[in-house]
């Protein structure tokens, strides 16, 4: 029988693997879960992303019936970020009920808190249903790993419910808006830039854009959960050097969606509105995600969440996008979760921490839900 695991000593050993995306190096994390996940009984298989970088499935084999409950979380986490650290970002500290490291929130404490859980859960075989478990690489440069797993030799079994482990400081979590990056590109003639009436500038093409932006209108009413869709140019550069015209310009466009605004054609819709001046083109596609409150399958996970915490939850959703879209895609579209033990505010910033006691929450709450899904199959 698999023994019970200290949730808070595993988040340590996985703060200590460093997964920095880029390059990534999620293998390291894969190859440290799978052994403690087989000890308890789940079946194995690894789908390699590139060199160095695997995701991880494991399934728990139960009795026939309900489908099975997913968890998910990724294991790649972002830089360290320019700004000196404090703590040591691959120790695993513990100071005054918190541990430190790059991804104590999002998202090593997630996937400690799923691995704790799901061993516990596996040691009540008389209750057992099945338990498929998720965890990618990649999400951090567009959910890469878990759009890979449609690839993998055997398709994903469809599942009833899927808990993404992102940071909600144990709050649960319907959904969230997409994401649609595009590179919008303008063309110039370069000329010497004493003489710009030789040439066309790029440049400008690219600021009339910018500014024509502005006033796009989505023509969509906002979401009574996710709320309105946005746009946003992060970023523009162009040109080879001041005293030439520039023949060429690129914008970085940040679009969040919201249901009923399609991405093809939404790329549609900003290609007629910019003109022909301006090609665009995706970079990242993430779709929203989105469960209603109402759905049966909800009702027990808002419930294990308010009585393990003491708080109560309404239906909310997040600013980020999640790997919940993708996955939710490969396993017959499951009721989706989010919910997890790190500190949002504390994602991707220097000194990232998570509360051990939310640590210690979280692994309670997957394992009631586990077994409360169980029960009811």
């Amino acid at each position: 029988m698999a023994q019970s695991i200290d949730v808070l000593e595993l988040t340590r050993e996985l703060i200590r693997l460093d997964t920095v995306n880029p390059p990534g190096g999620e293998e390291r994390c894969a190859f440290f879960i799978a052994p403690i996940l087989e000890d308890a009984g789940f079946d194995i298989r690894f789908h390699e992303l590139a060199p160095g970088r695997s995701s991880l499935v494991a399934k728990l084999h139960g009795k026939t019936g309900r489908e099975p409950i997913c968890f998910s979380g990724h294991m790649d986490t972002v830089p360290l970020g320019a700004v000196a650290w404090r703590r040591d970002p691959y120790g695993g500290e513990i100071d005054r009920g918190r541990i430190y490291g790059r991804g104590a929130s999002d998202m090593k404490s997630g996937i400690a808190a799923i691995v704790a859980a799901a061993v516990n859960a596996s040691r009540h075989r008389e209750r057992s249903g099945e338990l498929l478990l998720i965890f990618t690489a990649g999400e951090e440069s567009g959910c890469l790993g878990a759009a890979g797993l449609a690839n993998l030799p055997d398709p994903l079994p469809p599942a009833g419910l899927m808990i993404v482990a992102e940071p909600t400081s144990n709050s649960p979590v319907i959904g969230h808006k997409g994401a649609l990056w595009l590179s919008a590109t303008t063309r110039g003639v370069t000329a010497h830039g004493s003489m710009p009436e030789k040439g066309v500038n790029a440049i400008y093409k690219a600021a009339q854009a910018v500014l024509k932006l502005q006033s796009y209108d989505f023509g969509l009413p906002p979401h009574p959960v996710l709320g309105s869709p946005t746009l946003n140019v992060g970023t523009i550069a162009g040109g080879m050097n001041i005293n030439s015209v520039p023949d060429h310009a690129r914008m970085g466009i940040d679009l969040r969606t919201i249901p009923g605004l399609e991405h093809d054609a939404l790329i549609e819709s900003l290609g007629r509105f910019l003109g022909p001046e301006v090609e665009l083109e995706r970079t990242i596609d993430a779709h929203w995600l989105y469960t209603d409150p109402e759905d049966p399958r909800v009702g027990d996970v808002f419930s294990i969440a308010a009585a393990v915490t003491g708080e109560d939850f309404t239906p909310r959703s997040v600013p980020y996008f999640t790997d919940g879209p993708a996955l939710k895609a490969l396993l017959g579209d499951p009721a989706t979760l989010i919910l997890g033990p790190g500190d949002p505010a504390a994602a991707h910033q220097t000194d990232e921490f998570c509360f051990v006691e939310k640590l210690e929450q979280a692994t309670s709450i997957y394992e009631q839900i586990i077994r409360k899904w169980w029960e009811n199959r």
